[in-house]
């Protein structure tokens, strides 16, 4: 006889089409049937730390994600006390606070580069490629590249700051290809360390620092994928700095994963087991930060691109898990998997978002004539000879212009 908790679970997920030991891909597969009761009880944290501890299974990950987004099953259901708490501490407290800065370098981005390098392309890119005219993950974070590069209009001899660097990349490339002198800074070890070694020879700098200690002048500011980690309480320091360290009339472009709306706190599994202290900014918070200080030249919005870098992670992440298995664990692997496959879920079902901001101090009289097209000297990637994953190779049942794992294509 089932019980009341699992009479309840499987009627909400019958609603939003997934079925309990159903044969389909998004069906989950239930080993614990104590996972009915908890998951009521706990929401989104418990679901995630469920699957990490092999309560229950799905064949797609992606699929069973994006209905649950799809049905806002989550919002139908009773809210955890854990996320509760989570919200009230965010409104309160200030996670991000200098003291904090470099928890999230410590826990996420030195978890290892051999983990890094088996997952990105060739370059060590760790945002959302743009996929207008690539076929291939190198091209696709390739041309993201130069687009930001044209986008702030870079010519020789420019200062470019990169404020959250991650492994180097931009930096690399905007120097190689544009000929420009670059600094950039990371709260994670293991990224300076490495981000030095690829820039070796170039005229960059990279500090492990935090961003509210910037100093200096330049040109261009780029931060890309970093302004997640700030807080809703210091998206005014952020803009300040910014304000502080580019000349008048220079260019700053902001790059980061957005929600569609105003929060004070971030994603409770999220915050717990990938990124702590992390929350997504929506459009109205950085504009009100922004306001006094830059106007918007451009928003290019291209998050459905983040559903095939992600699931492009996420083969690559499968394909060479065999090498890095007795590093990580059975446990890191399954929650590795419900990290990249819930996040592409999200952007596939526009839950969140990624925005290219691309802001201006004055003077600058003039509109920009702002990119959006790839350069054939950009799409043509020369030298990547691994990592290169389409949609296609990501998910093999689908054609390559279908969004991943989307319902029409199964």
């Amino acid at each position: 006889m089932k019980s009341t908790a699992e009479r309840t679970v499987r009627e909400l997920l019958e609603t939003v089409g997934v079925q309990v030991d159903g044969k389909r891909p998004w069906d989950i597969q239930v080993h614990d049937p104590r996972f009915y009761g908890r998951v009521l009880a706990g929401g989104s944290l418990y679901l995630g730390e469920a699957y990490m501890d092999g309560a229950w299974d799905v064949e797609r990950i992606d699929q069973f994600c994006e209905r649950l987004f799809e049905g806002q099953l989550e919002e139908r259901a009773k809210q955890s006390l854990r996320t509760i708490m989570l919200a009230i501490w965010w409104r309160i407290m200030n996670p991000q606070a200098r003291r904090r800065a470099f928890k999230i370098g410590k826990q996420h981005y030195d978890l290892g580069n051999d983990l890094f390098e088996r997952m990105l392309d060739p370059r060590m890119v760790y945002s959302c490629g743009y996929w207008a005219e690539a076929s291939t993950l190198a091209k696709a974070q390739e041309a993201k590249l130069d687009l930001i590069c044209r986008k702030l209009q870079l010519e020789p001899g420019m200062r470019l700051l990169d404020i959250g660097c991650g492994w180097g990349s931009l930096l690399q490339y905007a120097a190689e290809r544009y000929g420009i002198e670059g600094v950039g800074v990371t709260v994670s070890e293991q990224q300076a360390t490495a981000a030095e070694e690829r820039c070796k020879g170039l005229p960059v700098r990279i500090e492990l620092s935090d961003y509210r200690d910037l100093t200096g002048e330049f040109d261009r500011i780029a931060s890309v994928g970093m302004v997640e980690h700030v807080g809703h309480k210091n998206y005014p320091t952020f803009m300040r700095t910014a304000y502080r360290c580019i000349k008048p009339g220079g260019l700053f472009l902001l790059h980061t994963i957005g929600n569609n709306r105003s929060v004070s706190s971030g994603d409770p599994w999220i915050e717990k087991y990938i990124f702590p202290n992390s929350m997504l900014p929506s459009l109205a918070q950085l504009a009100e930060a922004a306001e006094s200080r830059f106007f918007v030249e451009d928003l290019h919005s291209f998050g459905p691109y983040y559903d095939n870098t992600l699931m492009a992670w996420d083969y690559n992440f499968r394909e060479h898990w065999p090498e890095i298995a007795d590093r990580y664990g059975e446990r890191f692997y399954r929650m590795w998997r419900f990290f990249l496959n819930s996040c592409a879920a999200a952007f596939r079902t526009r839950r969140i978002q990624l925005w290219q901001i691309l802001l201006a101090r004055a003077p600058r009289p003039r509109p920009l004539a702002v990119p959006r097209t790839t350069r054939p000297a950009a799409a043509a990637h020369r030298g990547a000879a691994s990592a290169q994953v389409s949609p296609a190779q990501a998910a093999p049942a689908q054609a390559a212009e279908a969004p991943q794992g989307s319902k029409d294509s199964t």
